[in-house]
């Protein structure tokens, strides 16, 4: 890949002696999804497919961007000093926030740099190509310019630059497990202390498949803020009967003790879903440990359930990737990430997944007219310099 990357750096900025190459992960939330902004527990991992970059310090105070994801935009050309947000420059804002967040937080980046980024994980995919660019840029800088700053410091900033510069009400698990994922395990995730064990994904007959709907979700213009607010809204009518900080700090007879007291049914199911996928995800690394894969896929196909008719954010694409996925062999299917389009998450038999992607493939091509993708998810290390 090294030499993939410094052929295509220069091809765009010419020969350069003094190329850094860098790699970071996707990620896939095996269970417990829409619970890291209610202070809950998640379970994702890192994917060996992610974002690439290629990267050499500049003498000055210019900075050079170019995705060969994005081969519609030419190079952008920045300064160090002017990193506003601007629309137009669409996936290098997600740089140009990183930078500007780090130089607001009182960090040293005084050289400009050429930047080139090559992915192999789908953009809008629900698999977190936007938390795999800002961690690739925060852990360059970091190492580049000696910062010295910790992992989960790290996910922290990038969620800050996707809540205020980017806009997005994201919580905290992208950044975190893309920032400290670790080869062939998943990591429970408490999204209220940061606290996080690493669990071996051992998977004895089955692997992790990803389906790609290829229905293109856009987060800041989606209903996404919308869920949270609802969540915050059903907060505060559980705070009038409890001390706690976030639905997730709910245990199920308490949920279902004041649940009468919200105002409507909309808010009901909202916080219905948050309490139990909680539960859910809590109860997975027991699951997995008792190598009990079956319970483990159940719990996926509840969690499923509950995202599509308690929080609403499955789309028509992903409930049919997940009927075709259960009708062919996989023993727990589900949509991941925020929802609205994007990816579902399976357990599938090994010996089943050549049967099991063809017919997944031709079920739902036959009803969209869409050539869907699949893919092996091969749990991989955190964001890291190649």
């Amino acid at each position: 890949m090294k030499a993939r990357l410094k052929e295509l750096f220069t091809h765009q900025y010419g020969p350069n002696q003094a190329i850094r190459y860098f790699f970071s992960p996707g990620r896939v939330n095996l269970i417990g999804e829409h619970t890291d902004y209610n202070g809950g527990f998640v379970f994702p991992t890192a994917l060996s497919i992610g974002n690439y970059g290629a990267i050499a310090l500049r003498d000055d105070q210019t900075i050079r961007l170019y995705s060969e994801n994005f081969p519609q935009f030419s190079i952008f050309e920045l300064n160090l000093n002017h990193l506003e947000y601007q629309k137009a420059h669409n996936w290098a804002n997600y740089v140009k926030g990183v930078i500007k967040e780090l130089i607001d937080s009182g960090y040293v980046i005084n050289q400009g740099f050429d930047l080139l980024v090559y992915g192999d994980l789908p953009n809008r995919s629900g698999l977190s190509s936007s938390a795999s660019i800002e961690l690739l840029i925060a852990v360059m800088m970091n190492d580049i310019f000696k910062l010295g700053i910790s992992r989960p410091d790290l996910a922290v900033l990038c969620k800050k630059v996707e809540n205020e510069y980017i806009g997005v009400n994201c919580g905290i698990m992208d950044q975190f497990v893309i920032a400290n994922g670790l080869k062939d395990h998943a990591l429970l995730l408490d999204c209220n202390t940061l606290e996080y064990t690493a669990v071996p994904l051992e998977m004895g007959d089955y692997q992790i498949v990803i389906c790609n709907s290829k229905v293109k979700r856009g987060l800041v213009d989606s209903k996404y803020n919308e869920r949270r607010r609802e969540c915050d809204e059903s907060l505060t009518v559980f705070q009038k009967h409890l001390a706690i900080g976030y639905l997730c700090d709910m245990s199920q007879k308490e949920f279902e003790t004041y649940k009468s007291e919200l105002p409507n049914d909309v808010l009901l199911r909202r916080s219905r879903h948050a309490v139990t996928e909680n539960l859910r995800a809590k109860a997975a690394v027991n699951q997995l440990k008792a190598k009990d894969l079956i319970a483990f896929g159940q719990a996926m196909n509840l969690s499923h359930i509950s995202l599509r008719d308690d929080y609403e954010v499955s789309c028509e694409e992903l409930d049919t990737l997940v009927d075709l996925a259960l009708q062919n062999g996989s023993i727990g299917s589900r949509m991941t990430g925020a929802g609205f389009g994007g990816c579902t998450v399976n357990l599938v038999k090994k010996t089943d997944l050549d049967r099991f992607s063809k017919a997944v493939l031709k079920g739902y091509e036959d009803q969209y007219s869409i050539q869907g993708e699949i893919y092996v998810a091969m749990p991989s290390d955190g964001t890291k310099e190649l």
